[in-house]
Order: structure tokens, then sequence, then C-alpha cells
């Protein structure tokens, strides 16, 4: 059933439709405003229209007519654009053709020879002697003449380490000029040489330069100092003090005994200084019966000549050595240590 406000709504609805249709005036206004067509942006022009423009306006003519420049021709090259960005390459190959690039030049190789402040050492025998600041062999010497032989040299590497064994062939091939084979100090037979361990005392420094064994151990061995004979010494302590400066026929047999031993209980790496110390002490430097051990080096007209007059009012003993009675030996020295050891390798031989 319709109510009251069904019928209100009705009544409404009909004055809706009778009254016409009413604009407030900003709805008007904004209907009188025109519309705006959309902007376009334009393009950018091309490259080919920009510079047929400006090709086709003139430029303007200069009030006043510049100076004449003249152009000074570069001694260098100028760069182009292309050549800045590329790479530039050395015109010359750094290297040889056919060597590696990682072989460092000679200029980078270690020194073989150096100065710390007390006088020039060489770390390098092989290279030292290959160089110019070595000294040449003496050949006007006849012992230096002898050793100055490549072949003794290869026969020294055989017993002795490299290093050890090229400054002994050098020292004893050179009259004057010396290796010292344990600080490797480079210098000549009397040179007043600082000491290692000096507390800069002038007076003492000047006696023990003056010391007759220590200018007869430079000249046998190449030790240039005290302290490097010690060191050389090392493992022989007791034979120390009675085997500086002298050689073989002055030292006594508890002497070779202690060179001869094995040394310390133990013994320290001492690059063969010990053997070179020992084998200094024998003119020939113990070659002869080290590989030689069958020849009588003793029977040369050259060698023990005094002992050869002096034995001419000796009297010759006769010993009997097992089954061979009529063996006679005839009796040296005592301390003669070559001929005891060669009377006992012949008992040895006589006894098998």
């Amino acid at each position: 059933m319709p109510g009251p406000r069904n019928k209100n709504k009705k009544k409404q609805n009909k004055k809706d439709k009778k009254s016409p249709a009413t604009s407030t005036p900003s709805d008007s206004a904004l209907d009188n405003v025109p519309e705006r067509a959309p902007q376009t942006v334009p393009p950018p022009p091309e490259p080919t229209d920009i510079a047929s423009e400006t090709s086709a306006t003139p430029s303007p003519l200069p009030l006043h007519e510049p100076e004449e420049h003249v152009e000074e021709a570069c001694p260098y090259p100028v760069p182009t654009q292309d050549a800045v960005e590329s790479p530039v390459y050395p015109q010359y190959l750094p290297y040889p053709p056919g060597e590696d690039s990682s072989t460092p030049p000679s200029l980078l190789t270690t020194p073989f020879i150096y100065d710390p402040g007390d006088g020039p050492r060489v770390k390098r025998a092989r290279a030292f002697l290959s160089s110019r600041f070595a000294a040449p062999p003496s050949v006007d010497d006849p012992l230096c003449a002898e050793f100055a032989d490549e072949a003794l040299a290869e026969m020294l590497c055989s017993v002795l380490p490299e290093e050890t064994a090229l400054i002994l062939w050098y020292n004893k091939s050179r009259r004057t000029s010396r290796i010292c084979p344990a600080c490797q100090r480079l210098y000549r037979l009397g040179d007043v040489l600082p000491e290692h361990l000096s507390n800069g005392d002038a007076e003492e420094q000047k006696a023990q330069n003056a010391s007759p064994f220590l200018a007869k151990e430079q000249e046998l061995s190449g030790l240039c100092s005290p302290v490097c004979f010690i060191l050389a010494s090392y493992n022989y302590p007791g034979a120390i003090r009675s085997t500086w400066g002298r050689m073989a026929e002055e030292l006594d047999d508890a002497t070779w005994d202690l060179l001869d031993g094995p040394g310390q209980s133990a013994p320290v790496d001492d690059m063969g200084l010990g053997m070179l110390v020992k084998m200094t002490r024998c003119h020939d430097l113990g070659l002869g019966q080290l590989f030689f051990p069958d020849l009588d080096l003793d029977s040369d007209a050259t060698c023990n000549e005094s002992d050869e007059n002096e034995g001419e009012d000796r009297p010759k003993e006769k010993t009997k050595v097992d089954d061979y009675e009529d063996a006679i030996v005839e009796m040296r020295p005592k301390d003669d240590v070559v001929v005891q050891m060669e009377q006992l390798s012949l008992e040895a031989a006589v006894q098998r």
C-alpha cells in the first residue's frame, strides 16, 4: 500500500521534471573558455639540417683584419684523436728475439763484488774470476804457474765446496792478490786491513798487522785476520795456536793428530774451511797424496835435498817386518809425518 512517504517522493519527481535545468555561473564561465590545442614539441633538427643552415647564412665580416699568424713547425708529431685513444707501444723490442721476457736484465743481477765499508768483498767467485777485477795469474812465478792450470781448479772443486775451492785456487795462482776464504775480503799482501772487532785503536790495529804469523798466514791460506783464522779452525780449537802461520814441517805430531782427528764432538759445517787450513800447511796442498797415494813423492830430487845431504852420514838400520828379514828401511826424523804414514802403509801391505 502506498504510504505517505511514497506520495511525497512522487510529487517531488513531478516538480523536477517541470522545472528547466539551471546552471551555476561558475559552470557557465568554464564553458565559455575556448579549448587550447595540445602543444607538440618539434623534433630536434638533424645534423645535416644544421650544417646546411650554417652554410647558407653567411658569417658576419670582422671589423678589422686579423694579424697574420705564422704557424711554426712543431718538432714533435701532434697526436690525433685516434692516436690518443689507442695504446702507445715503443718502437723497439725490450728483449732480444727468442729471449723470455721473464729473464731479468744484467743490471738487475746480484753484484759479485761489493764494499760494506771495510774493504771490497767477493760474493760469487766464479763471476769474479771472469771479470776484469780479478788479477791475472802470476805465470812468472814457478809455483803460481803450476797452480794456474784450470785442471787443478777442477781437482780442488772435487775436494772442497766450489766457492772455497775457487778462492783457494785464486790465492795459490796469484803472487800478491788474495781473497779471504772466511769473509771474502779482496786485498793484496802488505795492505793494512781494518780489524773486524777493532775498537778504533790505531796502535793496536798496527801491532796486529805487524805480526809475522799474520803475514805468513795471509800468504799461505789467504785468511786475512786472526778472527777469520779462528773461524776457519773452529772445529779444531786445540790446534789454533800451534797452526797459525806455520807450515807442515813446523808442526809437531800432537798438532797433526788434532788436525787429522774428527775435531770436536759436534762438528759444525764450516764450508770446507777446516780442510782448507790443513791443505794449506803443505806446499802442494796435499793433492799428491790425495790423488796419487802410490807415488813416492820423496824420491824427487827437488824435494828434501837437505835431508838427503844429512842422510849420507846417518847409519842405516835394518828392521824385520814379519817374514821379510832383509827389508831395509831408512829411518827419517820422527817429526816427518809423511814418511811415517808411508811406513805404516808399507807395514800394513806386508802383513796382508
